[in-house]
Order: structure tokens, then C-alpha cells, then sequence
């Protein structure tokens, strides 16, 4: 599934009145919509060098406790490569599917091991329904529970961590980069995936110069704690990258789903910072605007920022921006009054 054309917003008719439309139609006066070849050449070149640079380090290092260093800086590699992949899928660096599709199996499935084609069909339905209930797949409560309806109603796993969530949030942050792997694979075996064989090939040739690497260049026990190190800060920095966005915003539920500049400004949250918070996270700390214009390529999200707030501030509409800090104690806070009804009398 197609990321920008499944979770593209309303269309703008000529004359249309509605308030997204409005806003819409001041985006693309200020050239805003158009796209940046030369922005994405650029960080296409740089994360392919990091790439690069990451495992020859740990083939130059080979046969020492130092090659850790190798593994935490891959673990950031890998982020830039997974948000890159997530521009590529909204097609925000190339106009035409196919490029877009292409390109994103060889970031996702071969770059870092991602089922591309099962993590898009996921994030279009999360970007169509944003923090609802019972549609947005990010809210499924399979390790976490993320209303109390959803901790009164748990069992297994999550009734046994619902408790405690907020304190183990981030170290179960941990085991994300596995949890990708295997989705991915996992993936393979529904029929309704495309191009099932391609990202098969993709992904067992992934595995295959990952582990190839490891154990031609480590001794077996130093190979395995590099990826233990390797997967679980990925996962970490991944987590970290998207739990600011909706977490601790409100949640939506049954039939309530306002129009959609509402349905998407109200449930997420932006992250204030400076460049650095945008290399860092990707441009998704413009969580608001990439919401309201998932095509819009990243670097302009900044001075969409500067149309969207105002806009939204006129319009009465609540428009939260907030420190990384911050936003990362409401995600806590969240978790924490979800789990409540784990913790009463009753729960045990």
C-alpha cells in the first residue's frame, strides 16, 4: 500500500471553504509542496557514507571489546536509514510510486532488515486514524496498554508488564529493533503482501551480510554481544525518535472523528529544538505538520510550522509544542494512568 495516497488529505476544490482547505491552499502558495531533489541527493549520499563507514570501522577494529563503539554508532545509522525510508514511503523524495517503492525495500529491507511493505500498510492506517482505539494499529495492545479500557480488558503479557509500564517503557524500547526483524518476516507469510518474493530476497540477504559480517570478523561470543548492543540501541533510538509524536495525546475512540485538520493536529504533539533536533529525529518533531502534509518533504516542515501554528492559534484549535524532556514525562505520565486499573485491589 502507498503510503501518500492512502493518507492523502482531502483534496482542495476550487472554492473550498473548509479550514484545512484554507490552510492547504497557503502551504502550496508558499511553494512549500515542491520537492527537494538536491536536499535528498545529499542525505541519500551522507547516510550511504555513514553507512559505509560504520562497517568498515568494525572490520578495521575487527577483534576488540572497541568494536562496541562501531555498534552504538550503526544503531544511529540504522535511525537515519529507517527515516529515510520514511520519507521515501510518503514519497516525499520521488513524485513516481514505483521509484518510491523501490528505493524503500532497499533502505528498509536491505539496508537495516525492515519488512517495508508491512511496516507501510501499518503506518498508512495509523496516518489515516491517529491515535484512535480501535484504528490506529499503533494503539493495539500487545505489549502495552494505552487506555484503561484496554488495561481492564488485558491479559497475558500486557496485563502482567500493564502495571509497571511507564517504568519499563524504555527499557522494552530495547527489544523494537527485534520486533521489526521479526514482523518483517513474518510478513512473508500473509498473501496479501506484494511483491512478497522481492522483499524476501531483500531481507534474507540482509541477515546473510549481517551475521556474514559478524562472524567472519568476530570470534562467535564478541559477535554476539555486538548485536545485542547493535539491536538494542537501534531500537532504543527508534522508539525514542516516535514516542513524542502522539503518545499522551488524546485518544480517540468509536465514531469520534473530527474533521481532519482536527483529527490530526489535536492528536499529536511537535518537539521544539534547533537543526540538531531535526537531524536527530528526522523532521518528525514537526509531528503536526507532517500529519497535515505527509508528502511535504522534511526540510520544509520548519517553515510549514510557521503557517501551521498561527493558523491553528485562529482558529482556536489546540496546537502543543514542547521539549523532548517533556514530551517523553507526558508519555510516562500516560502509560502510567493507563496502567492504573492494573494496580488496584482488584487487579491481582
Amino acid at each position: 500500500m502507498d503510503v501518500s495516497q492512502n493518507v492523502r488529505p482531502p483534496p482542495v476544490l476550487a472554492g473550498a471553504g473548509s479550514d484545512f482547505a484554507r490552510l492547504s491552499r497557503k502551504i502550496r502558495e508558499a511553494g512549500l509542496m515542491a520537492r527537494r531533489p538536491g536536499y535528498y541527493a545529499l542525505r541519500i549520499a551522507a547516510v550511504t557514507a555513514l553507512y559505509a563507514a560504520g562497517w568498515t570501522a568494525c572490520v578495521l577494529v575487527g577483534d576488540s571489546w572497541w568494536v562496541l563503539l562501531a555498534a552504538a554508532f550503526l544503531a544511529f545509522v540504522f535511525g537515519q536509514v529507517a527515516l529515510l525510508a520514511h520519507d521515501l514511503a510518503h514519497r516525499q523524495v520521488f513524485r513516481l510510486r514505483k521509484a518510491s517503492e523501490a528505493s524503500g525495500r532497499i533502505a528498509g529491507n536491505l539496508g537495516i532488515g525492515m519488512g517495508y511493505g508491512w511496516w507501510q500498510d501499518k503506518h498508512t492506517r495509523h496516518h489515516a486514524n491517529p491515535n484512535h482505539e480501535e484504528l490506529d494499529p499503533d494503539l493495539d495492545p500487545d505489549i502495552f496498554v494505552w487506555t484503561q479500557d484496554q488495561a481492564r480488558a488485558a491479559r497475558g503479557l500486557p496485563r502482567l508488564l500493564g502495571r509497571s509500564q511507564a517504568f519499563l517503557f524504555f527499557p522494552l524500547l530495547a527489544l523494537e529493533g527485534f520486533n521489526l526483524h521479526v514482523s518483517g518476516v513474518r510478513s512473508l507469510f500473509d498473501r496479501s503482501l506484494k511483491n512478497r518474493s522481492r522483499e524476501g530476497f531483500l531481507l534474507a540477504t540482509h541477515f546473510a551480510a549481517y551475521l556474514g559480517v559478524l562472524f567472519l570478523v568476530l570470534p562467535p561470543g564478541k559477535a554476539v554481544v555486538f548485536l545485542l548492543v547493535h539491536q538494542c540501541l537501534f531500537g532504543i533510538y527508534l522508539g525514542s525518535i516516535f514516542a513524542p509524536n502522539h503518545k499522551g495525546m488524546p485518544v480517540l475512540r468509536g465514531t469520534d472523528r473530527p474533521d481532519f485538520l482536527r483529527r490530526q493536529v489535536l492528536t499529536s504533539r511537535n518537539v521544539r529544538g534547533g537543526r540538531f533536533t531535526d537531524i536527530v529525529l528526522g523532521g518528525l518533531n514537526y509531528q503536526i505538520e507532517h500529519h497535515l502534509f505527509p508528502s511535504m518533504p522534511s526540510p520544509h516542515l520548519r517553515r510549514a510550522q510557521t503557517i501551521v501554528r498561527p493558523y491553528c492559534q485562529e482558529l482556536g484549535v489546540s496546537y502543543l509544542e514542547t521539549s523532548l524532556a517533556r514530551s517523553y514525562r507526558q508519555t510516562l505520565a500516560s502509560l502510567h494512568a493507563a496502567g492504573a486499573p492494573l494496580r488496584g485491589p482488584r487487579a491481582a
